[in-house]
């Protein structure tokens, strides 16, 4: 009975994450397209930073709880469902045209993020130090990169196209307002549900907290991305579609990343680095993609490739443990 209330919490928790974004995601691009803020920019930062929310809120909580373990499975499973499962359900509803300056500069610095994290988390290594974590060093080395990130993309809207037909609807003020302090509010006690519980699911199954993250915790603070994604996919969004996906990959490890880190030193089990790993060969897979057949272009079956991808990753996650 305990088991089914925990589940059910998790549930619950997921609800008020997902519509807690969704409320500030409509609420803060409202306010942006008033300032004419081009929809890819706000693909790039307010819809990823609403769509990172969940994580970013779990992961505080995760970390100043001590569990590290969940912050780590959060962060590299939500972008493995990102890369794989977002850009393949995405892709395979439609093919996803890629701007070029997507091509050319957020995919390359997508990249180089993951690659720095995995030297500023495995200090036994590179020969840091003699544990694995990402300390306060290691975090505003993060915040900085991601203040430098916000900034490419807001000198980047200045050469944005005007006078591009708009998808994202414009509340009044008082209504921006609520939706944007309703959808904080949702975030925050859905993150604490899901995360106490979850935590107290992993111990009564004896699996470990790595796993718990990399799965039920990834997947569930993952479903904004998705909804985002696919939503944008059938309305043919490619621009927001993409950008949601690759600056939600940025924001998770700059800025959720980052944050967590300076609030508190997050300890680093070396055993996921299979699973950066795999994330790393799931951005080079991309890149490769942009830059061969057809180019600048997710086709259906490169989309179709990324999602058996991600369900022999589920399997060998299972069967790992």
């Amino acid at each position: 009975m305990a088991l089914l209330l925990h589940f059910a919490l998790i549930i619950v928790g997921f609800v008020l994450l997902i519509k807690g974004a969704g409320a500030l995601v409509g609420g803060a691009s409202s306010l942006a397209k008033k300032f004419n803020i081009s929809e890819l920019a706000i693909g790039l930062t307010i819809v990823a930073l609403g769509t990172s929310a969940p994580e970013l809120v779990v992961n505080i909580i995760s970390g100043t709880e001590g569990h590290s373990d969940v912050v780590f499975g959060n962060i590299i499973g939500s972008n493995i469902f990102n890369l794989f499962l977002i850009l393949g359900v995405s892709g395979t509803i439609y093919p996803l045209v890629v701007q070029r300056n997507t091509v050319l500069k957020e995919l390359p610095f997508s990249l180089f993020i993951t690659l720095l994290l995995f030297y500023l988390i495995n200090d036994t290594m590179f020969d840091k130090g003699t544990s694995d974590q990402l300390n306060f060093t290691d975090a505003v080395i993060l915040a900085i990169l991601f203040g430098l990130f916000l900034a490419y993309v807001f000198f980047s809207m200045k050469s944005s196209p005007e006078g591009e037909e708009s998808n994202i609807k414009i509340y009044g003020g008082l209504s921006t307002t609520l939706r944007i302090l309703g959808g904080l509010a949702g975030l925050i006690l859905g993150g604490k549900l899901v995360v106490d519980n979850a935590v107290d699911v992993a111990r009564v199954f004896d699996v470990s907290e790595k796993l718990i993250g990399l799965t039920i915790i990834a997947a569930g603070t993952s479903l904004p991305e998705l909804a985002t994604s696919a939503v944008a996919a059938y309305k043919k969004q490619a621009d927001i579609a993409i950008g949601n996906v690759i600056g939600s990959n940025i924001f998770n490890i700059l800025f959720v990343l980052g944050i967590t880190g300076l609030i508190t030193p997050l300890k680093y089990d070396p055993t996921l680095n299979i699973d950066i790993y795999i994330l790393l060969g799931g951005a080079v897979l991309l890149l490769l993609f942009m830059f061969t057949i057809n180019k600048k272009k997710l086709d259906r079956w490169e989309a179709l490739l990324y999602l058996l991808t991600f369900i022999g990753y589920m399997v060998f996650l299972f069967m790992r443990k």
